[in-house]
Formats: structure tokens, C-alpha cells, sequence
């Protein structure tokens, strides 16, 4: 009964006054907490992949190069040459840091959670 009642609450942190999660359902929660965080990833990828294309002409593997590298941070490879080319490379790398923070803190907030909760949790 507890384990099911853990279940339909896998992306809803605990109360104080809750005993933390067992390990296998914590596992299970981090889980689903990095898969929502590689699906972010994902569609930001998606979104850069599609915007090269368009607006700039590159081939699908020079998109993704592109979007990828921005994406990791590390800036583009290709040459942008239109003036909407330029804008979207500005706009995908601001979204593109913002990603990065919201995925790094998607992976993060259970651990930290966990780690809170069991150093403040008293048993009653």
C-alpha cells in the first residue's frame, strides 16, 4: 500500500513530516527526473537543428554540429552569413544557457531534496 501510494507522487517532493522515500522509488524518481532533463535537451536540440536549417541553408548534419556545440557551450562552427541567420544564433544561445541551467537543475533537486530531508527528518 505505501509503495503505491510513493508511486503516483514520483515527481512531487515529500513533506517534513514524511518519511524520505525508500532507495529503489528514490532511484525512480531520479530517474524520471533525468529523462525530463534529456527530453528538455532533446527538444532544444530539435529547436537549433531546425533553426540552422532554415535560416541559414545548412545541411541537417551541419544544423545539428551547430546546435550541439552551442547547446554544450562551446559556440558555432559554421559561419553565419544572414542577418535572421545572426538573430537566431543570439536568441538559441541565450535559450540555450537557460536550458543548461533548468536540465542541470532537473537532475540536481532530488538529490539535494534527499539529502535535506534526511538530515532534517525526525522519525515520529
Amino acid at each position: 500500500m505505501e509503495n503505491k501510494k510513493h508511486k503516483r507522487k514520483l515527481f512531487i517532493f515529500e513533506s517534513l513530516n514524511q518519511k524520505p522515500l525508500p532507495t529503489n522509488l528514490f532511484i525512480g524518481r531520479l530517474a524520471r527526473y533525468i529523462l525530463a532533463a534529456t527530453l528538455l535537451v532533446i527538444c532544444a536540440l530539435g529547436i537549433g537543428i531546425l533553426g540552422y536549417h532554415l535560416f541559414e541553408n545548412f545541411s541537417l548534419i551541419d544544423s545539428f554540429l551547430n546546435a550541439s556545440m552551442i547547446l554544450g557551450g562551446m559556440g558555432p562552427v559554421n559561419e553565419i552569413h544572414t542577418e535572421v541567420g545572426k538573430l537566431f544564433a543570439g536568441m538559441y544561445a541565450l535559450f540555450s544557457g537557460l536550458v543548461f541551467l533548468v536540465a542541470v537543475g532537473l537532475i540536481i533537486a532530488p538529490i539535494f531534496h534527499r539529502i535535506l530531508h534526511k538530515f532534517h527528518f525526525e522519525d515520529v
